[in-house]
Parts: C-alpha cells; sequence; structure tokens
C-alpha cells in the first residue's frame, strides 16, 4: 500500500446503474493509496450496480447524500460510468450542483465512460479535452468540449477514460493527480 493519498477525502458520485467495475476499482486505486472513499449518491441506503449495463451486480453502501455534501468535504470526485447512472445524477439538481461546484472549484475530477454526461447537464465540459465511451462523444462535443480518443486524458485535473479497458490507465492517473493536488 502506498501512502500518497494519506489524508484525502474523495467522493464517488454514484447513483442506480452505475457499472461495477468503475466504482470498484478507482475505490480500491484510491483507499489502497491512502486515501478514505466515500460513495455519495441521491439517497440513503444502497445502489445497485450493474455489469454491461444489462445484468445486476452488486449492492453498495451509500455514505453519504449529495443534497447533504459540498465541495469543501471532499478532495477530489470519481464520477463511474454505467449509462443508467449518470442519466439518474444528471436529472437531478443536487448532483448536478454538486459537480458543477467540484469542477469550478479546481479539485481533481475524475470520469470514465458515460460519466461525462453529468459534466456536459453541469455545463463544464466548454474548451476542456476529454474522452468516453464513443456514444457520448457527441454530447460532449455539442456542450463546447474537444473529444479525443484516447486510454487517459488529463486535462488540467479533469481526468477522463472511455471505457472499463482503461482502467488500469485511469486508475494510476487519478492517484497521481489526487496526490499531486494541494490539499
Amino acid at each position: 500500500m502506498t501512502t500518497s493519498l494519506n489524508g484525502r477525502r474523495v467522493a464517488i458520485l454514484a447513483a442506480d446503474g452505475v457499472e461495477q467495475v468503475e466504482l470498484v476499482e478507482p475505490r480500491k486505486a484510491v483507499t489502497d493509496a491512502g486515501a478514505t472513499a466515500e460513495v455519495v449518491s441521491l439517497e440513503p441506503g444502497e445502489i445497485q450496480a450493474m455489469n454491461g449495463d444489462i445484468d445486476k451486480a452488486g449492492k453498495f453502501a451509500v455514505d453519504r447524500v449529495v443534497k447533504e455534501v459540498t465541495v469543501d468535504d471532499f478532495d477530489a470526485l470519481v464520477l463511474p460510468g454505467g449509462t443508467m447512472n449518470p442519466d439518474n445524477l444528471r436529472a437531478d439538481e443536487h448532483a448536478v450542483r454538486f459537480v458543477r461546484d467540484f469542477v469550478n472549484s479546481g479539485k481533481p475530477v475524475g470520469v470514465i465512460c458515460h460519466g461525462p454526461w453529468t459534466l456536459v447537464e453541469a455545463d463544464v465540459v466548454r474548451g476542456r479535452t476529454l474522452t468516453s465511451y464513443p456514444s457520448v462523444r457527441t454530447d460532449i462535443r455539442n456542450a463546447g468540449g474537444i473529444v479525443v480518443d484516447q486510454e487517459v486524458v488529463n486535462d488540467n485535473g479533469l481526468i477522463s477514460s472511455r471505457n472499463p479497458d482503461d482502467l488500469p490507465a485511469f486508475c494510476a492517473e487519478i492517484v497521481t493527480e489526487f496526490g499531486r493536488r494541494p490539499r
């Protein structure tokens, strides 16, 4: 276990339909590096994760409810994908506000797969370079973002990846970037 993230607090904003591996692997990466990771969601209780958007996977306990947290509670944010997850998040004003505030604060944000839909809804991709799952790319472009097809992209602390195959590079980059930023 490395200690590069000791004392750091990472929010993982997720709702029902989150792609399980895109929640589990980044959480493991940041906690193995010493951070405390909390699942933040729309309601208390548990969220239902999925495998490939089709098959139910595990359920995950919600640590905090998004309408009760602020950007000051955390040092970094992770937005996992799955199609239902960001669709649920972008329909919730508290989740959208939290994401907008986080990006505007300059604190690092990691986003993967369909996760950028929430960034688009928060109107924070204009002029930023990202990658994503192919079906999300037109939405990013229409919101003023610049889309590239790369395993991982780091645009001044906005780290993005395309899909679960990119998780090793994504997890390595978020740990590096989350540790680089001042607390």
